[in-house]
């Protein structure tokens, strides 16, 4: 494994964020260095981070998608990937075209599905519940200019029961997620091929 650092953008709890920085410092204490990068001041994902050593940044929506303030900070520490766990902004187009192939995000449904803008956390599990669907999972893909549209990288699928409420699908969704987002990160560094799909009954 080379060196890298890697800059996880999040807006709320952190608990991919988390999942993914512990994954690295077990694995890869000297190969790998994680970062959080948030647009709220007092969320818990800073304080997490915080506990576990890890930098964190907090920026406003001007210095990120206004001018290069955010970019610059991002050049100045080294950042060598961009990792979304659930930040709600549009990555502008700036820091895409600096880190090609380079920013990914995870979504909680099957792509294309139950994507784009407002579609995030409980209101997609809502969703998936009123409207009666079999199966959900998660999405994780390449980040473009566009709301959950970049290339598929993989995805992951579970059941959804006729009790389930959207609480409980958003457990079995995070079971999906902490299980495969810090591997498929660890893959995509590694230049190592992503099995693109996988059924977690």
């Amino acid at each position: 494994m080379e060196n890298h650092k890697i800059a996880i953008f999040a807006s709320g709890n952190g608990t991919n964020a988390v999942r993914i920085i512990t994954y690295f410092q077990e694995k890869y204490p000297k190969q790998i260095e994680c970062s959080v990068w948030s647009n709220k001041t007092h969320v818990p994902v800073l304080d997490k981070a915080e506990d576990l050593g890890v930098k964190v940044h907090v920026f406003s929506r001007k210095a990120f998608s206004e001018t290069n303030e955010v970019l610059q900070q991002l050049k100045n520490e080294g950042v060598t990937f961009i990792v979304l766990a659930g930040f709600l902004w549009l990555m502008p187009k700036h820091i895409i075209e600096t880190y090609p192939q380079r920013v990914v995000n995870i979504h909680p449904s099957l792509l294309p599905k139950y994507g784009g803008k407002g579609m995030y956390g409980m209101k997609v599990h809502q969703a998936i519940k009123r409207f009666d669907e079999a199966k959900t999972g998660m999405t994780i893909h390449y980040v473009n200019e566009d709301y959950d549209d970049g290339e598929i990288i993989f995805q992951a699928a579970c059941p959804v029961i006729f009790d389930d409420t959207p609480k409980t699908i958003a457990r079995r969704v995070h079971i999906l997620e902490h299980a495969h987002y810090p591997k498929v990160i660890e893959k995509l560094l590694l230049g190592e091929k992503v099995e693109h799909y996988h059924v977690f009954l």
